[in-house]
């Protein structure tokens, strides 16, 4: 994987794809290359390691790389090293055609192997290359290119969204996806295929979302789209419903930072039209389940993976908490593999920001299965787990760029909080609880601009922390997971290994590592465990620990002990950690951009992962 731009239509492809790469920075990668058919029909492949910078200035004059056909690709890499030799596109034997490629071919060693023995000459430590071999040997047999590569497919294990051209057939392109995200655009007398809208945003909202196993062959003028047996598809035209200002940083240095900004509006995004005064209670219409369905629901299981399997870890306190169903949260990596129980009478739900990260989609048909329910939990219309899942919840973040989720998790965990307040009213939560919910719901975002006119303040305290080398994040009960986040947040654009703990727990380990260069940020508010974590942080003062606390607005008591204390406004338990999360997330930012580094695109990570 990462990031898929091709064009087919009337203009010079190459600006139109490096420009549509460039839109996929945000995704991680460490290499980048084109291939387009020229003026002369000639086959031109450029690739280069490093940033998209790096290719462009390793480009021949424009007039030497004209052509109305073309392909783009930046690699995360998977098999071989990050380096040129290993860049996308591959090409085959005889330098006939060129492929790039997102997902992994399981079995391209023993694929290998037999073309290797038939004659074929590799060049590059990928499994990819084996797709442009395979694709060679069958078009040799027909000298049709859609053909061959749905012979090719059929004998690929793994997953795939994959872009061919060739010189003998330099008006197409072909297109096939399995289990990784691909999409036609649409334009006037010219088509795009990508694996990202945000890449061909500027230029078409018409879009078609390839399903697994469909094969879409594109000339300037028409597509047409078949499985992989050949059998014709009728295929959706959708129209995407935000425009390219959305990935824009404004006046921002970062996209983390302005997504970190956005929040009160994409909280409030994740409400709005969702609640319900006159019940006290919320409306959650995308469950396409009737409320006596609803009812009958014993157990939940949440699957995710990182940050969204963060915001599961909350949702499990919420719902058990106000609905008393009990709720297990799981892994989606794990969950594939583990053979799970799911019991008669149980709603699973799958959080995933882009609705495409390969685990919990594989997670998702594993529990479809076994005859389960299966709910979406997405920010991405269109996304394959939007389409695949039995019905779900958008959580309307809008285009998050920066590859560490800010605003998604919010909005994830605001949702699961609608879910609990939904499933408790249908059961004995009381009538009083959620008019109380639903009047602090509507306050958040304010508070969140409360916390976030701290900025400043927070960089001061950042500046504090910034040349450590570890870090500990302490939450009790709700705030638990959000030390997790807070952690994860920090580990991933700052590169400081941070953990998270219970902070009862502390004393049964990592209390050994407290020392007066360790610093801890600890979140202490105000609710029925505060005396608790309290007695906690005494003990990482006994030990000369440097402690950070986010704090409820007016406790003056944990100044005392604190090195620092960041304030929050005041709210109901329930709501608690769409505040203390805020102050985490900017102090993970400043960290990171003290010490200079990529916050946007931090190393060795990619925005979806589309691969296991």
């Amino acid at each position: 994987m990462c990031g898929i731009v091709g064009y087919i239509g009337n203009r010079n492809a190459t600006p139109i794809i490096v420009e549509g790469i460039k839109r996929l920075e945000y995704r991680g990668y460490d290499s980048s290359g084109l291939a387009l058919i020229n003026d002369d029909s000639e086959l031109k492949i450029f690739k280069k390691s490093g940033k998209i910078i790096e290719l462009e200035r390793s480009l021949p004059a424009p007039r030497e790389i004209s052509g109305k056909v073309g392909i783009a690709h930046t690699r995360w890499a998977t098999h071989g090293e990050p380096n040129t030799v290993n860049a996308h596109p591959h090409s085959d034997c005889h330098k006939n055609l060129a492929i790039v490629h997102n997902g992994i071919i399981e079995n391209y060693e023993l694929l290998r192997k037999k073309l290797e023995k038939e004659g074929h000459k590799f060049v590059t430590d990928t499994d990819t290359e084996v797709l442009a071999h395979l694709i060679e040997q069958f078009n040799g047999e027909d000298h049709d290119l859609t053909i061959a590569i749905q012979k090719a497919l059929k004998l690929v294990e793994g997953t795939y969204g994959i872009a061919v051209i060739h010189k003998n057939d330099p008006q197409k392109i072909v297109a096939a996806r399995r289990g990784s995200p691909l999409i036609l655009g649409i334009g006037h007398d010219e088509f795009f295929v990508t694996s990202d809208v945000n890449a061909i945003i500027i230029h078409t909202k018409k879009v078609i979302y390839l399903n697994d196993n469909e094969i879409v062959t594109i000339s300037p003028d028409d597509f047409t789209i078949t499985t992989i047996n050949n059998e014709l598809v009728e295929a959706e035209i959708s129209e995407v419903d935000w425009d390219v200002s959305a990935i824009d940083k404004g006046d921002f240095k970062h996209f983390m930072l302005k997504e970190i900004f956005e929040q009160p509006t994409s909280v409030q995004n994740a409400f709005r039209g969702r609640l319900v005064d006159k019940l006290a209670t919320v409306r959650l219409g995308g469950l396409a389940m009737h409320n006596s369905d609803l009812r009958r629901i014993k157990n939940i299981h949440l699957i995710a993976c990182g940050t969204s399997w963060h915001a599961g870890l909350i949702g499990e306190h919420i719902i058990e908490n106000l609905a008393r169903i009990p709720v297990d949260v799981e892994y989606a990596s794990e969950y594939r593999y583990r053979n799970p129980i799911i019991p008669d009478d149980t709603l699973v739900f799958v959080i995933s920001q882009s609705g495409e990260t390969a685990d919990t989609l594989a997670a998702l048909n594993e529990a479809q299965a076994k005859g389960a329910r299966v709910l979406g939990i997405t920010n991405t219309v269109g996304s394959t787990i939007a389409r695949e899942s039995d019905g779900g919840v958008y959580i309307h973040a809008g285009a998050e760029i920066g590859v560490a989720s800010t605003k998604a998790f919010t909005s994830q965990i605001t949702i699961l909080m609608l879910l609990g307040v939904l499933m408790g009213r249908m059961r004995n939560l009381p009538p009083t609880f959620g008019k109380a919910f639903i009047k602090e719901l509507r306050m958040i975002p304010e508070k969140i601009e409360t916390i976030l006119s701290q900025n400043d303040r927070i960089r001061e305290i950042a500046a504090t922390i910034a040349e450590a080398c570890n870090a500990l994040y302490l939450g009790r009960g709700v705030n638990y997971p959000v030390a997790l986040e807070g952690a994860l947040k920090l580990k991933e654009i700052s590169y400081i290994h941070a953990e998270g703990y219970p902070a009862a727990e502390m004393k049964h380990g990592p209390i050994a590592l407290i020392d007066e260069n360790m610093p801890v940020i600890a979140i202490a508010q105000d609710d029925a465990i505060y005396e608790k974590i309290y007695s906690n942080l005494q003990e990482v003062i006994a030990r000369k620990g440097r402690l950070i606390s986010i704090a409820t607005e007016g406790d003056d008591k944990i100044k005392n002990i604190s090195e620092n204390v960041i304030y929050v406004p005041k709210t109901i338990h329930t709501l608690q950690p769409l505040l203390s999360v805020i102050p985490l997330q900017l102090l993970a930012y400043h960290v990171a951009d003290l010490k200079g580094l990529d916050v946007d695109q931090p190393r060795n990570l990619a925005k979806s992962v589309t691969v296991e």
